[in-house]
């Protein structure tokens, strides 16, 4: 199975309307277009039942003392830890494509609504649903698809990987709230083939060159 995209290249940054936060000079980071990107996939396994993808972070710092701190900064070696930006179940067996924007276009302060998605498909609730649990303009549920909003302080650029999976099920027993780890666990044992796309993002002006 592949997996392609219009809307970036395996291996390189992904575009600002792709994220959930962009560089800005005066304010370290401002608002993105937040859009979901362009995914398509081909040569499934016969047998295919339904599809799910996940995009996950593998780079989130696994301390936030230095997160975003203005004269500091979260050191490269720091241990990493995964934050889920998007976890997309029940996709039926016959679609090949989501389009740009189809499932996300702009951030939406308290989150965006689910589980219940386009096509008959479930979204998860993403890692912003705790990232912003203690603050009080931004708390909430978010389902669907955010998009990157690394440290503007990280010495390390993060990498963000989309993969979907063949699955030989057409629904996951997931409950009505999931996020990715229980996604990724239900799939286990009913994967009959997966692709990934891997790019990357950072708010660090000093990697941005």
């Amino acid at each position: 199975m592949r997996l392609t995209s219009t809307s970036f290249s395996d291996g390189q940054r992904i575009p600002d309307e792709y994220a959930f936060a962009n560089p800005d000079p005066a304010h370290h980071v401002c608002l993105g277009k937040n859009l979901n990107p362009q995914l398509a996939w081909h040569d499934a396994p016969a047998g295919t039942r339904s599809f799910a993808i996940i995009c996950h972070d593998p780079d989130v710092p696994s301390k936030g003392d230095d997160v975003n701190q203005e004269g500091r900064s979260v050191p490269a070696a720091l241990p990493r830890v995964d934050f889920f930006h998007w976890t997309l179940v029940d996709l039926p067996a016959t679609l090949t494509v989501i389009e740009a924007g189809e499932f996300s276009h702009g951030v939406t302060a308290r989150g965006k609504p689910g589980p219940q998605a386009a096509h008959g498909a479930r979204q998860g609730i993403n890692s912003y649903t705790d990232w912003f649990a203690g603050d009080n303009d931004m708390r909430g549920d978010y389902y669907g698809y955010d998009g990157p909003c690394p440290p503007w302080n990280d010495e390390l650029a993060h990498r963000y990987v989309f993969t979907v999976y063949a699955l030989d099920i057409e629904q996951l027993p997931l409950p009505a709230r999931f996020g990715g780890p229980e996604a990724r666990a239900a799939v286990h044992g009913h994967v009959l083939a997966q692709a990934s796309l891997t790019v990357s993002y950072t708010l660090n002006p000093a990697l941005a060159g």
